[in-house]
């Protein structure tokens, strides 16, 4: 189960970023990201975005990374949960070389309107074969 999960992060375009404002109303965005290992997610976003001024308020995250492109009853996916924050714009570095395998645009900075934000994972699980979650390990 662990090897799949790291395979969903690895293989992965988009992840569903879900927060919550100060009162706790939730919000659930589609982001593209790249992972700095399985337990840190990067991407980018204009600080006026819902999501980040959710962060802003309340840092605590729920991130899914699932393939749409399956079936229901054989989607496979990975569950997380952590802490966003801001972090040091010279790791772009690690952003842009996963647009660059996308075949997307390098990232040489972080443009002045956006900020580079990171998602510290504190826990993954799967589903098993009764639809509950499992605690795995990623390394």
């Amino acid at each position: 189960m662990s090897a799949q999960a790291r395979a969903l992060i690895d293989e992965g375009r988009f992840m569903t970023l879900s927060t919550a404002d100060a009162d706790g109303v939730p919000w659930a965005s589609p982001v593209w990201y790249a992972p700095a290992g399985y337990s840190e997610l990067l991407w980018v976003s204009k600080p006026e975005a819902r999501h980040s001024r959710n962060l802003a308020a309340r840092p605590e995250l729920a991130i899914v990374i699932f393939d749409s492109r399956q079936t229901p009853g054989d989607v496979t996916a990975v569950y997380m949960e952590g802490r966003a924050q801001l972090t040091d714009p010279e790791r772009i570095a690690i952003f842009s070389e996963r647009s660059v395998a996308q075949g997307m645009a390098e990232w040489p900075v972080v443009p002045e309107h956006l900020r580079l934000y990171s998602a510290v994972i504190s826990q993954h699980w799967v589903l098993g074969s009764r639809d509950e979650r499992i605690p795995v390990t990623l390394e």
